[in-house]
């Protein structure tokens, strides 16, 4: 075997090692990435040729965490791996963002890349090594890429940025982005921060760029030293450099003038299917199947250079809007009488209708992966049908793009959307995508906030989001450009950049950007963030036209939730055992219930839609947490009667005996002359046991003493008094000899273990 290894340093002193030649040899390119007890294996295979009638990158991306890797057993009844999860399928968009751009733009040849967690050490995030992985396969294999890349992630705790920390460290972290890049250029940023300005994220790539080129550096000498410098050969299109000419000289006069007629979307897009078509009713009826697929690519490249012309030279969009010019917005809120939360925001041809529902701890989300096992209080879910763009056909299932979509609108309402103990409710957002026409996520992050307010949840701000695109000469990328705001689907399409932002009026909350350019400066980034910062400010501006700020209360059909501390050691008593006290509770009262248990103490939310059952629930487990008092005064139930007296109920669980001379000040001949069994009674806590607990109660101390009123004496006990405990202790002890208990009559048992015998001491 020639096994190669190669280790990359970090400023900590922590060291990657990527590692080929020893696993999964028969792939065209595969490598194992270590950090620690972490690792990754990446294998990428390539088709030997492209499929007939493709013109585009048929690259696969999957990402997947192995149980085993972290000796753990997958959950569910097949205790296999199955679909992947959200966090795969996000990591994996990671990774296909970076890799995509860079491969020749006539290679179609399927691509496979498939990264596997191997081995997780628990405080390693794995996922901010996935494209290094992925890049490094590729670069020992002959397959045409224009890498190497890199990912890291950057966090910046208590004020220093770090490369790839672990996941203890992120509690103190306010940026969190993922960062590809080239040795020479940026490729992709996404991730989330706490109100931070565009300087500091700005500040945040740069860092990431300087520590990525030490790991591209590192992968150009392993491709060397795998002799694969030399990449396959290829020949994919298929090209007629006349019919080329004759296509432009066609259409791109008239592209440029649909382009600038300001028309509505699908009016614009059927005047340039019908121009292409028009194109093709002037080719031989004979060479028309045979030159199809030039002609499509022909015609885009037009369609593309008309569209980027204009903008540059004159300034002027597809729609007519200049580059900083937002489409006009309508929103409204409270839209669904039955939904807890509900708004539509509409922004030119992008509209998004998004609800809230509000629930308890048992609707949180819960996550079971390999790394991660927690519950999320806030989640958010984003869909897509296809009747948003006006195709005909049916919707199956969630697809990456919508988990991607879902996952950025998600981020930048999270950091304002207050958690426990603050809000004790479980909150789920979801925005359907009615139409689409650019930047349907950033739809959804304001429909979100303003479906947010709507439903009373006190968010901290409220938060905006902007799509930017950008235009660049090819030749000069640098030096003539145009950043567009709030851009088309067309212009994400045919642009160089698609910068997502999103924010509140003091800083950046979320961000996803993908550069499609080489070479462009850091400038200009900084001059699309400040431009979207403005776009964001006048977005917002008009949802604070709509409501400025959160409902005063909920709406009146939303279920309430009365959240409560209970001591650590009464969390037994409430929830009793298998369950039976709180099941009790919530069958009684109509109530959902859920305990937890933080920092020794008990956190018990009660939920329902009544006050008075909820109250009822309060009472009762309050009840169970109080601690009995002497000298207090108690309104309780008559639970059980015997000769000697009667047990009241005094707080839920805990009884104490009322005895028959403590009925009343006169004599009682029987216990139900006073009290039966149901009766509700006011008595008084004479006394508790220091060793038994048992309480001693009395009703005649609360009724006033009869005038003239003599004590009757009392007659010794023969033996003297022996209580029931002390049965246990030896004191009162059953002869085993003779089967009599000293000083007293043999007890006799009543069929129910309740002993026939006129002594309250036994009690």
């Amino acid at each position: 075997m020639n096994i190669i290894n190669k280790k990359i340093e970090l400023s900590d002193g922590r060291t990657i090692e990527i590692e080929t030649g020893k696993l999964a040899k028969q792939a065209d390119g595969s490598v194992v990435v270590r950090m620690g007890g972490t690792m990754l294996l990446a294998c990428v295979t390539c088709a030997k040729d492209a499929k007939e009638d493709v013109d585009f990158m048929p690259l696969q991306v999957d990402y997947k965490e192995k149980f085993a890797s972290a000796g753990r057993f997958p959950g569910g009844f097949m205790k296999r791996e199955g679909k992947a999860s959200d966090s795969e399928i996000l990591t994996a968009r990671l990774v296909d963002r970076a890799l995509r751009p860079l491969f020749p733009e006539d290679f179609h040849a399927e691509v496979y890349v498939t990264i596997n967690l191997i081995s997780a050490e628990k405080d390693i995030q794995p996922d901010a090594l996935a494209g290094l992985a992925a890049s490094a396969a590729l670069a020992v294999s002959d397959i045409p890429f224009g890498g190497p890349i890199s990912e890291v992630r950057v966090a910046r705790i208590n004020g220093e940025f770090k490369i790839n920390p672990n996941f203890s460290e992120m509690e103190n972290a306010d940026l969190d982005i993922m960062v590809a890049a080239t040795y020479d250029n940026i490729m992709m940023v996404e991730g989330e921060m706490k109100e931070v300005s565009e300087a500091e994220m700005l500040a945040a790539i740069k860092f990431a760029h300087e520590e990525i080129k030490k790991h591209c550096k590192v992968q150009m000498e392993l491709t060397e030293e795998t002799g694969k410098t030399q990449k396959r050969a290829y020949c994919h299109e298929e090209n007629d450099e006349e019919l080329r000419k004759a296509v432009e000289a066609f259409c791109y006069d008239r592209c440029y003038a649909i382009a600038k007629s300001g028309s509505a979307k699908h009016e614009r897009s059927d005047a340039f299917d019908a121009l292409k078509e028009e194109f093709y009713q002037t080719l031989p009826e004979e060479d028309r199947e045979a030159k199809k697929m030039m002609v499509e690519r022909y015609y885009h490249a037009v369609e593309k250079a008309a569209m980027r012309n204009l903008i540059l030279d004159e300034g002027i969009r597809l729609d007519g809007r200049s580059s900083t010019q937002i489409r006009p917005i309508w929103c409204e809120t409270d839209y669904l009488p039955c939904a807890h939360g509900s708004a539509i925001f509409t922004r030119g041809e992008t509209q998004s209708l998004s609800t809230v529902t509000l629930g308890t701890k048992l609707d949180m989300k819960e996550l079971d992966e390999v790394l991660v096992q927690k519950t999320e209080q806030f989640v958010l879910h984003y869909n897509f049908p296809p009747f948003a763009t006006g195709e005909a056909k049916a919707q199956r299932g969630v697809g990456r793009r919508e988990i991607g979509h879902g996952n950025l609108a998600w981020r930048a309402l999270k950091p304002m959307v207050p958690l426990a103990p603050e809000n004790p409710y479980a909150v789920r957002v979801v925005s359907d995508i009615l139409e689409s026409n650019g930047s349907s996520s950033m739809a959804t992050v304001c429909a979100g906030c303003l479906a947010l307010m709507d439903a009373g949840v006190k968010i901290k701000k409220p938060v905006a989001g902007i799509a930017m695109g950008l235009i660049t000469d090819e030749k000069n990328p640098n030096d003539r450009y145009a950043i567009l705001s709030d851009i088309l689907g067309d212009e994400d399409h045919l642009g160089d950049m698609d910068f997502k932002v999103t924010g509140t009026k003091d800083g950046i909350t979320a961000t996803q950007m993908d550069i499609k350019v080489d070479g462009l400066s850091y400038e200009v980034l900084e001059k699309a963030l400040e431009q979207a910062r403005q776009g964001r400010l006048h977005i917002m501006g008009e949802m604070m036209k709509c409501i400025s700020e959160p409902r005063a209360d909920y709406k009146p059909f939303v279920p309430r939730i009365i959240q409560i501390t209970i001591p650590g050691d009464c969390i037994g008593a409430v929830i009793g055992k298998g369950g039976e006290v709180i099941q009790k509770i919530q069958r009684e009262t109509g109530t959902t219930i859920t305990i937890n248990e933080e920092n020794g103490q008990g956190i018990v939310d009660i939920f329902g839609e009544s006050k008075d059952a909820m109250d009822k629930a309060l009472e009762w487990i309050n009840g169970i947490c109080a601690v009995p008092e002497v000298g207090a005064i108690y309104h309780g139930k008559v639970v059980s009667i015997l000769e000697f007296g009667a047990f009241v109920e005094i707080l839920p669980g805990k009884e104490g005996l009322l005895h028959i001379s403590e009925l009343d000040w006169g004599k009682t001949d029987k216990v139900e002359d006073v009290v039966n069994i149901g009766d509700e009674v006011d008595v008084k806590l004479l006394e508790i046991d220091e060793k038994t607990g048992k309480m001693r109660l009395s009703r005649k101390a609360l009724i006033e003493k009869p005038e003239g009123y003599v004590e009757p004496e009392r007659r010794p006990r023969q033996g003297g008094a022996v209580r029931r405990d002390d049965r246990k202790s030896g004191s009162g002890r059953n002869d085993r000899r003779s089967g009599e208990r000293r000083g007293r009559a043999p007890r006799r048992d009543n069929g129910d273990n309740t002993p026939k015998n006129n002594d309250p001491e036994m009690f």
